[in-house]
């Protein structure tokens, strides 16, 4: 059993300061000085400002993930209000730390994708909007997922059980107003720089999680879990369960995405810090790639089933490594940022 060396300080683990210190001195640099050059009238500024913006909203993203886990910090109220300010960055301050923190955590214990309804059958009855979803799809814009975030806020007032959240969505849809209309104020470039960082976010956070897992899609998340929850152990979630790192040679690479791409170790011991997973996949799995795909195949598959990928839903156990991953199809609309 791997150790969590849990700390008696602020945070969970006593080695977590540093590594995390300069994750979140990344972010509100990168943040803070993207923003800047976007509002600058420089086009070459503008282009790194929006490189950076992304970026920044990425590690910050990963950073969630690790508050979901409580792994960051060891009482569950710091890894909240840190959320809170990285839900900021990410744009996604409609989101609940609650409801991403339960969506995540059910996708572990179940060893499923767990949402409150399957999208695809929903859009099969909307063949236009499923049309302009397709289309924007092929010209590589997120659409899809720019829905599921969009649902985030819409949600609240048209599902009961989602009432709770009215006041925090419209608090926080006013505040982005004013804080964009501040912006603009300084730059109006602002209006469609800040969409296109936006977008290329969400591209990476789909790449990572498109091809993570075979798993299936239970609509049970505003339930209590029931026994189809029991029906798959450890051994399932390995074998469905995939490691996608953007470079095996060069591990710091995987920093890139804060080494969320080390997926099965991480499913292993959830609690174990981002700064770790390297370490423990080579100590788990040395030179055992059976569960390990690799950019350069990926790549592939996501060009090439962009589209269908929208209402794809991959079978259980499919063999996947047989081709290296270049005609796994994958799943969209399953990032713990959207918790529904």
């Amino acid at each position: 059993m791997v150790k969590t060396n849990k700390a008696t300080g602020l945070f969970r683990h006593d080695d977590a300061a540093l590594p995390n210190a300069l994750a979140f001195g990344y972010v509100l640099l990168t943040y803070g000085f993207g923003l800047y050059f976007m509002l600058s009238d420089s086009g070459w500024l503008n282009a790194v400002g929006v490189l950076a913006l992304a970026h920044s909203m990425v590690i910050a993203a990963y950073l969630i993930h690790e508050t979901a886990h409580l792994s960051l910090f060891r009482k569950k109220e710091h890894n909240q209000w840190f959320a809170e300010i990285l839900l900021w960055i990410t744009g996604t301050s409609y989101s609940h730390f609650d409801d991403i923190r339960n969506k995540h955590n059910r996708h572990h214990i179940d060893r499923a994708d767990v949402v409150s309804f399957d999208f695809r059958p929903l859009l099969e009855k909307h063949p236009r909007f499923l049309k302009l979803l397709k289309t924007l799809e092929w010209f590589y814009i997120p659409a899809l997922e720019v829905w599921m975030h969009f649902l985030v806020i819409v949600l609240p007032f048209i599902k009961e059980s989602r009432r709770s959240r009215r006041a925090r969505v419209v608090f926080f849809l006013v505040v982005r107003v004013a804080f964009f209309w501040a912006l603009a104020s300084v730059s109006i470039d602002v209006l469609w720089l800040y969409p296109i960082a936006y977008l290329m976010f969400l591209t990476v956070m789909r790449f990572m999680d498109v091809h993570q897992h075979t798993y299936e899609v239970y609509e049970t998340l505003d339930q209590k879990r029931g026994p189809e929850a029991r029906l798959r152990d450890a051994q399932f979630e390995h074998d469905n369960t995939y490691s996608n790192l953007l470079s095996e040679k060069y591990p710091w690479v995987n920093l890139l995405v804060l080494n969320f791409c080390y997926h099965n170790v991480h499913h292993d011991s959830m609690l174990q810090p981002w700064y770790r997973l390297p370490k423990l996949h080579q100590e788990s799995y040395g030179d055992d790639d059976r569960q390990v795909l690799t950019f350069r195949h990926l790549m592939k598959s996501f060009h090439r089933y962009r589209v269908p990928r929208i209402l794809n839903a991959d079978p259980v156990n499919l063999p996947v490594k047989q081709d290296e991953g270049e005609s796994f199809i994958g799943v969209d609309g399953v990032s713990f940022l959207t918790a529904h």
